[in-house]
């Protein structure tokens, strides 16, 4: 079902390029809902396999673009997110707790996958009916909402902000890094714009850089008018001078883990 990969010596930190600790790859998992296979990694953290830990549970990050998030072999333009040797940094130095990270990777359909259509609505029913409860049937986590987050870039941050808006019952934290807010006539601002019910139990990372400025602090904007507290429930950063790739999101990803996952 899986193959596991082994650490491998590696060269300067700054640009190594081999995975840091365990990954666990589940190659051509299928989809009854959209009738699709894609490739799935689990990266899982350093003493995952020991004895001392093997009662341990652990919370879930589930990220999309899968293969840019952990290996440059496979990332676009060869620079990955660096997900392995961020989190286990953070959980070295106790900043965050322990976490398991899933990365589904993206298909020819992620344009529609990614977005508010009938496609990207079967990703989410796929992500929470389908590849969750085999996550949580094959791994230690903790499967309860509280446990269970979500990060994305660009049209990622954009499905994840989906998952977290009408999902909450299953995600209690997504990021949405570089978003594509703009997408569908700026159908994600309009539906914050519009909601006049209760605050949603949900916490929310927005950043971006130069890439989506006005559209970014628009939404950070129509969320703290929906009662969101910074700091408390919403997090936002703007990276002056950044641009829209895999390197200024690896960059940046130390601050959406240390508001979901703090080691308190």
């Amino acid at each position: 079902m899986f193959r596991q990969q082994k650490p491998k010596r590696h060269k300067a930190a700054a640009e190594r390029d081999e995975i840091v600790g365990i990954v666990k790859y589940h190659r051509s998992f299928s989809s009854s809902l959209l009738n699709t296979k894609r490739d799935v990694v689990v990266w899982l953290p350093k003493g995952y396999n020991s004895y001392k830990k093997k009662d341990q549970r652990y919370a879930v990050l589930y990220m999309h673009d899968g293969q840019n998030i952990l290996d440059p072999k496979t990332a676009y333009a060869g620079k990955d997110w660096r997900v392995d040797e961020t989190i286990s940094k953070l959980i070295r130095k106790r900043k965050i707790n322990d976490l398991i990270v899933v990365g589904i990777y993206n298909t020819p359909e992620r344009l529609d996958e990614y977005s508010w259509n009938n496609k990207g609505q079967l990703y989410l029913r796929f992500i929470i009916e389908e590849l969750k409860p085999f996550i949580d049937s094959n791994y230690r986590t903790l499967p309860d909402r509280e446990n269970t987050a979500m990060i994305g870039s660009s049209m990622g941050g954009l499905i994840s902000f989906y998952a977290g808006w009408f999902y909450g019952e299953v995600f209690s934290k997504v990021g949405c890094m570089s978003s594509s807010f703009y997408y569908h006539s700026d159908h994600a601002l309009k539906l914050v714009e519009d909601y006049n019910g209760p605050k949603k139990n949900v916490k929310f990372y927005i950043d971006h850089g130069e890439d989506g400025l006005i559209r970014g602090q628009r939404m950070f904007c129509l969320l703290t008018q929906k009662g969101y507290v910074l700091g408390q429930d919403i997090d936002y950063y703007y990276a002056p001078g950044a641009e829209h790739n895999e390197k200024e999101w690896a960059a940046r990803l130390e601050r959406p883990l240390i508001f979901f996952f703090k080691n308190n």
